[in-house]
């Protein structure tokens, strides 16, 4: 575990060794909207250690600005309040720094949530193995808001805000740079589906049938230039490597070992 400077940003970053044979491409892991590198972990441990373990591929996950043990936000509910476009700009700004700083060329990506929105931007500008999303958002449903708008009731009145504080240097900055943007007016008209048809890598959607942050249209719609590969998983809701973790380790190790080289081996 580390911090990396990333355009004036200390970043919290953790290296997972090489287990396979040879040279084998890096796994970069991008969480939830409410994530962090701790959050990848439950009590069956860590879920991208247990993923790079089956592959045999080194991996990095790492917490974006605001979250985890990552730089705080300032003001982040005034001047800092995130736009509608601050997922593109974690994709196409961020995302490639922390690339070139660790010197990684054509990762596999596994992103989940917010994460996996971000992992398909990156994908469609920049040059990729794989693209895997768990729960990814290609554009704002009205489940999504309302499920949002629960979460906020939650952190206010129940208890969410003392468990997301385990996982958060500052758990206020990193619930309140997700809420406000995605409940504001402005954030309804988010769309990436134009920008998924520029993804030239192979694409694995996974989603599962009891989503309450999105319908299946989120994965159905998702038409990149490449192969394309949707998987719905029954008896699981937003968070499909917690949910159904094996069924989801297997079938990503299935779909990377068919259509990227390095690991046909």
């Amino acid at each position: 575990m580390g911090m990396m400077n990333i355009k004036g940003i200390q970043l919290e970053v953790q290296r997972i060794a090489d287990t396979g044979v040879g040279s084998r491409p890096t796994l970069v892991f991008l969480h939830e909207g409410l994530g962090s590198v701790a959050l990848w972990s439950s009590k069956e441990g860590s879920w991208p250690q247990a993923l790079c373990d089956a592959l045999g591929c080194p991996g990095v996950v790492y917490s974006r600005p605001g979250y985890g043990l990552s730089d705080p936000i300032p003001d982040v509910r005034g001047v800092g309040r995130h736009g509608p476009d601050f997922m593109h700009r974690q994709a196409w700004e961020v995302l490639p720094e922390l690339l070139a700083q660790l010197q990684i060329e054509r990762p596999i990506l596994i992103g989940h949530s917010d994460g996996g929105t971000i992992a398909l931007l990156h994908a469609s500008r920049h040059p990729v193995q794989a693209c895997v999303v768990l729960a990814p958002h290609v554009r704002v449903e009205d489940i999504s808001i309302a499920s949002i708008q629960t979460a906020q009731e939650q952190y206010l009145k129940g208890d969410l805000r003392t468990r997301l504080s385990r996982f958060h240097a500052d758990v206020d900055v990193a619930f309140w740079q997700w809420c406000d943007v995605w409940l504001s007016q402005a954030f309804r008209s988010f769309d990436i589906r134009q920008q998924c048809r520029h993804i030239q890598a192979p694409v694995l959607a996974l989603q599962g049938r009891q989503d309450v942050y999105g319908t299946l249209a989120q994965i159905e719609e998702i038409e990149p230039a490449g192969i394309v590969q949707r998987t719905v998983l029954e008896a699981c809701g937003h968070s499909p490597h917690r949910d159904q973790r094996e069924t989801v380790t297997q079938e990503i190790r299935s779909f990377l070992q068919q259509h990227v080289a390095a690991l046909r081996s």
